[in-house]
């Protein structure tokens, strides 16, 4: 049990020493040239300290940089799951990000041509550039070394987006509503309500000196098919309130069924009633 614990926990140190291990930056160096291909600036570049003077580009100029990523411990070439370098403006607080490509051996090269800046480049003032790498891996911890400080071509403003007015305060929206509509004055509103009543009036007058007589109105032949003609109106009056047009489609059409039978009943009635067969 003894020698199991043992193993184990020697196991454990060898682990935890592999993943100690940090990534380090072998032979790094930049190269300054002229849009002629002249050389104009090339020094190796220190962990320790920036390069003095700062970087300085000119509009047409190429700035290349290698170096090999390497591991602390043994010397040998690490390919890191990330690698890229951060252009940062420390007094616009804006920065760009641009990812470099590492071999398996861990070589490295990035080229920055001013006559084709690349787009992740942020705007540039007077101000020089700080220019740094990170180096991601699954197996070593992630590292940061600052390389050297970069003065680049101040660059244009950049033209606003289209919809960068969407990402400030609008103006508060003040809604306008119509007046109220104005109600005519009561007397013309009694004067058109008696005008609409008034052929009702008429109707019962002219029904009280006719006197209409319906004696088997509410027989049994003939009132339940006046039963279903009233369900009917009540139903339309139903869906005028609350129903849906597919409701009162199959209300309707389960009403139909009696309102036909009742019907024919009451037709049949009327029409023995004028034949004289029935005094129902």
């Amino acid at each position: 049990m003894a020698v199991g614990a043992l193993s184990w926990f020697l196991l454990s140190l060898v682990t935890i020493g592999a993943h100690a291990a940090t990534l380090t930056l072998q032979s790094p160096r930049f190269t300054i040239s002229a849009s002629d291909a002249s050389q104009l600036r090339s020094e190796p570049i220190s962990l320790a300290h920036k390069p003095s003077p700062a970087l300085s580009l000119g509009s047409s100029d190429v700035l290349k940089l290698t170096f090999q990523v390497v591991d602390k411990e043994d010397g040998k070439g690490v390919q890191p799951h990330q690698t890229f370098l951060r252009f940062y403006d420390a007094v616009t607080g804006e920065e760009g990000i641009q990812p470099v490509k590492v071999t398996p051996g861990g070589k490295a090269k990035f080229e920055l041509n001013m006559a084709r800046p690349p787009t992740s480049l942020p705007p540039t003032t007077s101000d020089p550039l700080k220019v740094s790498l990170y180096l991601g891996s699954f197996v070593h911890p992630p590292v940061q070394y600052e390389l050297f400080d970069l003065a680049l071509p101040p660059s244009h403003s950049p033209s606003p987006h289209a919809d960068e007015a969407s990402f400030h305060v609008r103006p508060e929206i003040h809604h306008t509503f119509r007046p109220d509509q104005k109600l005519p004055p009561k007397v013309i509103s009694a004067f058109f309500a008696v005008l609409l009543a008034a052929p009702w009036f008429v109707l019962l007058g002219m029904w009280s000196h006719i006197r209409p007589q319906v004696p088997h109105l509410f027989s049994p032949n003939i009132f339940p098919f006046i039963a279903t003609l009233a369900a009917f109106e009540g139903l339309l009056v139903w869906y005028w309130v609350a129903l849906r047009l597919g409701q009162v489609l199959l209300y309707g059409a389960i009403l139909a069924i009696p309102t036909a039978f009742t019907g024919q009943r009451a037709l049949a009635a009327l029409g023995e009633r004028r034949l004289g067969k029935s005094s129902k």
